[in-house]
């Protein structure tokens, strides 16, 4: 029985749904640019993450110590031809790295749950090309996780922070307007992307890739060092202009009631 003014949430894959800390890509981008004997930091290879996956390779290639480094090792600047070679190779990287990495977040399942009891409706979209985009759709599918739709950046014109996907989920769902429903991301290009789509945008933190730590590494840290890491990467998203902030995903059906007792119509800084 629907209960809830929000109608539809729409979660972004890696860094939010699964794979804790996003790992899958950075770990993919890194071992690219290691075959191409470029070393590039785990900081460099997540800073465009949530982006379509050839963009965000174009952006790692254009950050100035990155083309400097090809130019010394190559003789030359980095040319349409190398990324079209390169992104070919990274799509081998990128599936082997999702077999490793697709486990569901904790409190996922439960999360799923509340909303579903409340006749809130679940959908995915992801900067992951669609082969990759499907299989993380299957392992999460037999982990419990199966949005009833799933958009990859190959489906639209443009990824993220463009706000096509969001819209074909509405379309295919035949949901609207935007501000009764809720995107969930764990990148700015996420949260700029529900912005852009006019819906409630939401950044969470503790699985993100703004704090980029797998689950295990995350558990090594004491409470003091956790929330230290938290504050900088809510402090990311308020910069980035996010509605709200929840510390893992198990804190969202309680935030989506904040939203509806607040009586907003529109999306707002709650």
């Amino acid at each position: 029985m629907k209960t809830s003014q929000i109608e539809l949430v729409i979660f972004d894959w890696a860094g939010t749904t699964v794979d804790f800390g996003s790992c899958a890509p950075a770990k993919a981008f890194q071992q690219l640019f290691e075959s191409r004997h470029i070393p590039v930091s785990s900081a460099v290879a997540r800073g465009p993450m949530g982006t379509n996956k050839r963009d965000h390779l174009i952006e790692i290639l254009s950050r100035p110590e990155v083309s400097q480094t090809w130019e010394r090792k190559y003789g030359r600047s980095w040319q349409d031809s190398d990324v079209d070679a390169m992104y070919e190779e990274f799509i081998a990287f990128q599936l082997k790295s999702i077999e490793e990495t697709t486990v569901l977040v904790p409190g996922l399942p439960e999360t799923v749950k509340a909303l579903n009891q409340r006749g809130i409706r679940v959908a995915g979209t992801t900067g992951y090309f669609r082969k990759a985009a499907e299989s993380v759709r299957m392992r999460a599918e037999k982990l419990g996780f199966s949005p009833e739709v799933n958009i990859c950046a190959d489906d639209v014109p443009a990824g993220r922070p463009a706000p096509w996907m969001i819209f074909r989920v509405m379309e295919q769902l035949g949901i609207y307007p935007a501000t009764r429903i809720v995107n969930v991301g764990d990148t700015v290009a996420d949260i700029k992307a529900g912005l852009a789509a006019g819906c409630w945008s939401i950044g969470v933190c503790d699985s993100s890739s703004e704090t980029g730590l797998s689950y295990e590494e995350w558990s090594l840290l004491d409470s003091a060092a956790q929330e230290k890491r938290l504050e900088q990467t809510v402090e990311i998203f308020r910069n980035a202009g996010c509605h709200a902030v929840v510390k893992s995903i198990s804190d969202l059906p309680a935030l989506i009631a904040r939203i509806e007792q607040s009586g907003c119509d529109v999306p707002k800084v709650i």
